[in-house]
């Protein structure tokens, strides 16, 4: 399936006038406090989401799994459904694989699709945390990090084996996450745990071609609940350290113990110029993959703050790999990824609206009340009518669930697809 460009002008019609009455609001307002507000909608419309090829099918919980019907069953059908959402917001431009689980048959016929929906191929992904069918070893206790070299010749080979297959697609670079850890006290040494880990990164980091660069995932808990062997940013970091400087750390929001001061986390690392990739969901309690936005919307705004910040102050680290990282256990997969799109460009549309050399001055002397002044009156803009500028000027939906919704989407997939269909991934 395919959305027609006229399909989409036909929805933004309705709209047309609400939303200029709006946007010529806010642009003049916006003009009048001194913002480029052509500036700002360039950025918008340059920033690109890579959606994974693992979200576009239900999620599920540890007792169930509920599909939406119209399933994408192969990796041209899940192409073709960031093809869809990438025609009505126009910022989901890239899609990463995830291997074994969407290995191209016909490299040259996927990427002539990618091509036509003008989409790219962004960070490849690779899976040591489940067994592949027919292994010879297993990773029940532990992949990289296992106490069997043969073990961990597997998963090392595994990772070269994705580099291989991202370099056919176009990809440049490889994310590693371990779900190497222990359920009990004393189930692992915990130094040889690390060690292990660290000589398999650099064996895997050695074969990275000259223009990619690996990006190193890390987790608190989760599938074990006694320790995990990368369990934060710190190790993360000491780790693509060791590896060379072509290693990044990757911050996904769900990766953290609740509470955690993730904005401080985003700065530090790209200080140190070590900041690869960022990771977008939500959550209440733990990792729970919500969509984006759903749960603490001005911690996301925050954490944009610093991410504004670091890419126009700091040099030294290099563009971040943007992708959303979600489960949809109960939402249709691509609205889900249309909501999380939105929370993030909204807040990234008011992060770029953050007075910064005001916020400086204001640190500088002190004052704390103007300080939070600055930040909370970027973070009350409604900045939608911007956001619906970005996408009607890349010929996007002003709208994109309320297009979603009118073209009949889901229930075009359903009867091309069927209602049987099951998307690979968890």
């Amino acid at each position: 399936m395919k959305i027609d460009k006229n399909q989409i002008q036909d929805c933004n019609q309705k709209r047309i006038d609400e939303h200029s009455n709006n946007f010529d609001f806010l642009s003049n307002a916006l003009s009048r406090k001194g913002y480029d507000v052509e500036t700002i909608l360039k950025k918008i419309s340059d920033f690109q989401v890579a959606i994974p090829s693992w979200a576009l099918g239900a999620g599920g919980t540890r007792f169930g799994r509920f599909s939406f019907y119209g399933e994408p069953s192969n990796l041209e059908q899940k192409i073709e459904d960031v093809g869809l959402i990438h025609s009505l917001t126009k910022t989901a431009g890239a899609i990463s694989l995830h291997i074994p689980w969407d290995v191209p048959k016909d490299y040259s016929a996927i990427k002539q699709l990618a091509n036509a929906l003008e989409i790219k191929f962004d960070a490849v992904n690779s899976n040591t945390f489940q067994d592949k069918q027919n292994a010879k070893e297993s990773y029940k206790y532990g992949s990289l990090s296992n106490t069997s070299k043969a073990v961990r010749d597997q998963a090392i080979s595994h990772n070269q084996e994705v580099i291989k297959i991202g370099e056919k697609l176009g990809s440049k670079s490889l994310t590693v996450w371990l779900a190497d850890g222990s359920c009990f006290p004393g189930q692992n040494n915990f130094q040889t745990a690390l060690q292990n880990t660290e000589r398999s990164l650099k064996e895997i980091y050695a074969t990275l071609p000259e223009d990619w660069r690996m990006l190193i995932e890390y987790k608190p808990y989760e599938p074990n609940f006694y320790s995990t062997v990368i369990q934060d940013w710190g190790t993360s970091l000491m780790l693509a350290n060791a590896c060379g400087k072509r290693a990044y750390t990757l911050v996904d929001l769900g990766h953290h113990l609740p509470n955690s001061n993730i904005e401080q986390i985003v700065s530090t690392l790209m200080l140190k110029g070590k900041l690869g990739g960022f990771h977008f969901n939500d959550s209440k309690y733990g990792d729970d993959d919500l969509t984006v936005g759903s749960i603490k919307p001005y911690a996301l705004f925050l954490i944009f703050n610093e991410l504004v910040y670091g890419i126009e102050n700091n040099p030294q680290n290099p563009a971040l790999a943007w992708m959303i990282d979600a489960s949809h256990n109960v939402k249709d997969p691509l609205e889900d990824l249309i909501q999380s799109l939105e929370a993030i460009q909204e807040a990234y549309a008011k992060a770029l609206l953050v007075d910064q050399e005001a916020l400086k001055i204001a640190q500088q002397e002190n004052d704390v009340v103007k300080c939070q002044e600055i930040l909370q009156n970027a973070y009350r803009t409604d900045v939608r009518p911007l956001l619906e500028k970005a996408r009607l000027n890349s010929d996007g939906a002003l709208s994109p669930i309320n297009a979603y919704r009118s073209l009949n989407i889901r229930q075009q997939l359903i009867q091309e697809r069927g209602k049987n269909t099951v998307a690979t991934g968890l």
